[in-house]
């Protein structure tokens, strides 16, 4: 997801998606662990993902921290 996409999401939009991006980190970390893992570069492509979103976040004035 690139960040001209995510700005073209709406408040809620982005909100989702970060928590769906939180998931989906977990999730992988969890098949790391197992060694179920086939693409090793995806927990960093996700976590670039997440700074991104937060990113546009905070931009608009909505961050949690």
């Amino acid at each position: 997801m690139q960040v001209r996409e995510i700005r073209e999401l709406s408040d809620q939009q982005l909100q989702e998606e970060l928590d769906n991006s939180y998931k989906e980190l977990m999730n992988l970390r969890f098949r790391a662990a197992t060694n179920q893992l086939v693409d090793t570069n995806q927990p960093t492509k996700t976590r670039r993902i997440i700074a991104r979103l937060l990113t546009v976040l905070n931009e608009r004035g909505l961050g949690n921290n």
